[in-house]
């Protein structure tokens, strides 16, 4: 424990908790304390003035970040006949119809994103219960009920990340990896908050983007002043 105690300790050395730091700034900090065995994921967390209980304050939508996420994100499809073959072609990890209905209903569930078309949603609809809660329910708002499955799958394979307002009215995300350098970071930081703040609901009243962190799996938090985040800043 003791080692644990002196590794959170230097990782927390020189930073300011309650200090706002321009993105630059606090992509290096974060990049400096990623000491992690393993390449961290680098996290952005906004709290939003909503409350998504209301229909008019619901926040979601997905995000291409022009670098990737620098995971591997394994696809399935629902699909069949023809968009089943452009679907493969396309690189989707899991192709199926009814029998892939099956399996996830029987727990399997070896993917981390999912794409419908839309003829498939009758049967796709039957999973609400089961890829629901996961967050995984093939929507159109998010592009993943489509006719243009090759589209989606690329798209999900190359760094389409889906966010969607949690109770607190917190939305979150990962947004690349340690190893990225600073600049691709920025970019990935800068595309995800445009996408929160474009997709600013109707019933949204007062400031909208309330606090901005980001942190590293194992890193502290660092919070970031929310308007160094225009593309312009």
């Amino acid at each position: 424990m003791a080692n644990v105690g002196k590794r959170t300790r230097q990782i927390r050395e020189g930073l300011d908790r309650n200090k706002l730091y321009g993105l630059t700034e606090a992509v290096t900090l974060i990049k400096d304390r990623a000491k992690a065995k393993f390449d961290e994921t680098v996290e952005v967390a906004m709290n939003l003035g909503v409350d998504p209980r209301h229909a008019d304050q619901m926040v979601r939508g997905v995000v291409n970040l022009p670098n990737g996420t620098g995971r591997t994100v394994r696809v399935a499809v629902f699909a069949r006949g023809d968009k089943a073959e452009e679907a493969k072609a396309a690189g989707a990890d899991i192709v199926g119809a009814e029998e892939l209905v099956e399996a996830v209903q029987g727990g399997n569930i070896d993917f981390d994103r999912c794409i419908a078309t839309p003829d498939m949603m009758p049967l796709v609809g039957r999973l609400g219960k089961v890829l629901g809660p996961r967050g995984m329910m093939p929507n159109p708002k998010v592009g993943t009920v489509t006719p243009d499955v090759a589209g989606a799958v690329k798209a999900s394979k190359g760094g389409a990340v889906e966010f969607r307002v949690e109770k607190a009215g917190i939305v979150h995300a990962g947004v690349g990896k340690a190893s990225f350098d600073a600049k691709a970071l920025e970019e990935n930081i800068r595309a995800f908050a445009d996408a929160v703040n474009k997709a600013k609901p109707t019933g949204a009243k007062g400031t909208y983007v309330k606090r901005v962190a980001v942190s590293s799996t194992m890193g502290p938090g660092v919070k970031i002043d929310p308007s160094t985040l225009s593309a312009e800043a």
